[in-house]
């Protein structure tokens, strides 16, 4: 039997980071792009959440399209429509057509999240995959911290509009890196027209599948959660300058990415499921701890600090158990790796919005509410966990 090609590790890091990195460059803009198209910064606002709207339906698309076709051509077709998309914000005349643009992009952007993990399910096994995925994790826990730090910088430098010249030439280079070293890791033999609601089905009778998919969601829906609550606690109560807020980002990567780490020096005594476990109850520790801060410390320095610490072990927790639930949610669909996983990855980006938004209506300017919407969240990802994920041999 033929083996099959293994893409480069960093290759395969580049194209599961840029999608984070093309959401989050532009926001320090924000200001400067609505004063520059005269309208209302709500409606500046919709292109954050616009994108993610082109972002799950791409993920599902390419993912069903790359069994059909091949993951190379795929993943090409998505890159050069991710140009288009960044070609569009770049030439916007208008605050609709810059909306517009960003549905496309984030389509197109789509591409490196799905058929990339579908390549690493695909080509590794076993301990080699979980090692891997732990890797990757560690490194792109830094990209949503680095694209604002990108951004900021060259908006202050050449303005807006230089920053989507940024990502077209960023999607330019992409697709040249991707042209020259990806190789296709589907042979055509492979390569079926899957049935998208037998796949459902088959998901759907699986509970570990699906507690995958909500513990995947529950993470990153608190990480993006944290991104829409605390900048007004850090902000609008401790009193940061946006500058110093931007820096608590690298603690979240930090935390983020040393979880990773330690999970991939974990794989070399225990199992993912063990890993999984231990990581959702750190992240209830971090949890529980950011609660009782807020009860009882009542010295404002003191209390952000203590909400620094609750939050990283929190964070570190999540960054234990996200990798390891990213390689073992599909090992038993490789026959449709990639429909799979576009359904897999839309139902929990599905579930990443729900909670989102969850703590968008749940604000309201009490210290408070975040911390106890991820004590309840933290708490029953990790029931989930037990009740539902066991050690396969």
């Amino acid at each position: 039997m033929k083996k099959r090609a293994v893409p480069s590790l960093l290759l395969m890091i580049v194209l599961v980071a840029f999608p984070q990195i093309s959401e989050t460059i532009y926001t320090p803009s924000l200001p400067d792009i609505s004063a520059a198209f005269g309208v209302a910064n709500t409606l500046v606002q919709m292109t954050l959440s616009i994108y993610f709207i082109g972002f799950a339906l791409g993920v599902f698309c390419w993912g069903w399209i790359s069994d059909l076709i091949g993951r190379r051509p795929a993943m090409l077709a998505g890159l050069i429509c991710y140009g288009i998309g960044s070609l569009m914000c770049l030439l916007s005349p208008t605050m609709e057509w810059l909306l517009v643009s960003r549905l496309v992009q984030a389509f197109g952007a789509a591409t490196g999240s799905i058929i990339t993990q579908t390549i690493l399910r695909e080509s590794l096994s076993g301990n080699e995959r979980n090692t891997v995925f732990a890797q990757i994790s560690a490194v792109i826990a830094f990209t949503p911290a680095a694209g604002p730090l990108i951004g900021g910088w060259v908006d202050q430098i050449w303005g807006f509009e230089a920053i989507f010249f940024v990502l077209v030439a960023l999607s330019a280079g992409l697709f040249a890196y991707a042209y020259t070293s990806l190789p296709e890791t589907h042979p055509p033999e492979a390569r079926v027209r899957a049935a998208v609601w037998p796949v459902c089905k088959r998901m759907l009778a699986k509970p570990r599948v699906i507690s995958f998919a909500l513990l995947i969601g529950g993470i990153n829906g608190i990480l993006f959660s944290y991104y829409a609550e605390a900048p007004f606690i850090f902000i609008g109560y401790f009193g940061l300058s946006p500058g110093l807020y931007g820096f608590l980002g690298i603690m979240v990567a930090l935390a983020s990415a040393a979880g990773a780490m330690w999970s991939k020096g974990l794989l070399a005594r225990y199992r993912p499921e063990t890993i999984i476990h231990l990581g959702l109850g750190v992240m209830t520790v971090g949890a529980l701890l950011l609660v009782i801060a807020n009860a009882v410390v009542t010295v404002d320095d003191l209390l952000f600090w203590s909400m620094i610490l609750s939050l990283f072990i929190m964070l570190l927790g999540a960054g234990m158990a996200l990798p390891n639930c990213l390689s073992l949610a599909l090992v038993d669909f490789r026959d449709v790796a990639g429909t799979a996983g576009a359904v897999f990855s839309s139902g929990y980006y599905v579930l990443v919005s729900l909670i989102t938004m969850g703590m968008g209506l749940l604000h309201n300017g009490a210290l408070m509410t975040m911390p106890i919407y991820f004590m309840a969240l933290s708490i029953g990802m990790a029931l989930i966990g037990l009740i539902w994920i066991r050690e396969k041999a």
